[in-house]
């Protein structure tokens, strides 16, 4: 069965008939974000610096390998980041949780997980995520803050705003949810200071590559095979992930024969999603070996996503970044 999404991107005429809801869902949205403008609800700006990297979309954009580019760009710089995120799946009674790369991505969430282990950095997630950017300031030596698909946590003042944006699927009905995917009016991308394309960029977007690294054995990371070694197989790929097409489409480009077994986003994977029986090789992205590995078998592959980003977009950031430290020190 066909998900809504899948209706947005396809322009499905039926979904006139859910317009009244996106003008209710639209009119919601205004009104919050006048209530934050307003002081009615309150809006916290932190001690340090906060860089906030959204979309304006359900579904998977891209946001997490960007987070994890900015996070090594910012060390580079001499700065150290920490960051923040929700926590999306994750089951904790008490809120905000500090992550580590060994955490249960069934308690605090499995984006949360991947993060920590891809960038080293100290991570927290909650609800509240003004609360669990605190309690890293606090307890660590942090100088700047990144908010993972923060861009309507209206809560957290951010100096710098990122969105992503798919570079296939774009905005598919341009309506509000539910008649389309979007969280916000198209006209806030006018707002932000920074406007990513995961793919091929327009006029005022800057271009986001992604490089696919070796695949790594989930079971045993230390071994390694190019994926053009497996060119001309019939393989099996699991994507649990906003968007499995753009990982399926990844894969078929090293010449395999893919098998495709696409999942909800978040999904929490049981040991029967990816055995088989046929002695195929799995293939599976970061996000969704991080709640595989405690079943892992020998024949199940991890293949690493990382984002290029052109000099163009660094010198921007770099000009920004400058203005915000200037900022905060007047």
């Amino acid at each position: 069965m066909k998900g809504l999404d899948y209706y947005w991107y396809s322009r499905s005429l039926w979904l006139v008939l859910l317009t009244p809801l996106s003008l209710i869902y639209r009119t919601v949205v205004w009104l919050r974000r006048l209530a934050y403008g307003a002081g009615i609800l309150s809006s916290h700006r932190l001690a340090k610096p906060v860089i906030v990297v959204g979309n304006l979309t359900v579904g998977g954009t891209g946001k997490t390998p960007l987070v994890a580019w900015l996070a090594d760009y910012l060390r580079q710089k001499g700065l150290q980041p920490c960051i923040v995120a929700r926590g999306y799946g994750g089951r904790a009674r008490s809120w905000p949780q500090q992550v580590r790369p060994d955490s249960d991505p069934g308690i605090v969430g499995d984006e949360a997980v991947m993060l920590a282990g891809m960038t080293g950095c100290p991570v927290a997630v909650g609800p509240d995520r003004v609360a669990a950017a605190r309690q890293l300031l606090e307890h660590t030596d942090c100088n700047v803050v990144i908010s993972d698909d923060g861009l309507q946590h209206y809560a957290l003042q951010r100096d710098i705003e990122i969105a992503v944006v798919d570079g296939v699927r774009r905005f598919g009905t341009e309506f509000m949810l539910p008649a389309g995917p979007l969280r916000e009016p198209l006209r806030r991308l006018q707002e932000v200071d920074l406007v990513v394309v995961n793919g091929i960029a327009g006029r005022g977007e800057y271009p986001m590559r992604m490089l696919t690294g070796d695949a790594r054995l989930l079971g045993d990371p230390q071994q390694q095979r190019a994926l053009a070694e497996f060119r001309g197989q019939s393989v099996h790929a699991v994507a649990g992930i906003g968007n499995p097409a753009r990982f399926f489409q990844a894969l078929q480009q090293y010449g395999m024969l893919i098998e495709m077994h696409a999942f909800p986003d978040h999904h929490c994977f049981q040991p029967e999603d990816i055995r088989f029986g046929d002695g195929r090789p799995v293939f599976m992205t970061e996000k969704d070996a991080i709640k595989c590995r405690q079943f892992a078998g020998d024949n199940e592959w991890v293949v690493p996503v990382r984002a290029v980003m052109s000099k163009e977009f660094r010198e921007r950031l770099d000009e920004l970044l400058d203005k915000g430290s200037a900022m905060r020190h007047e």
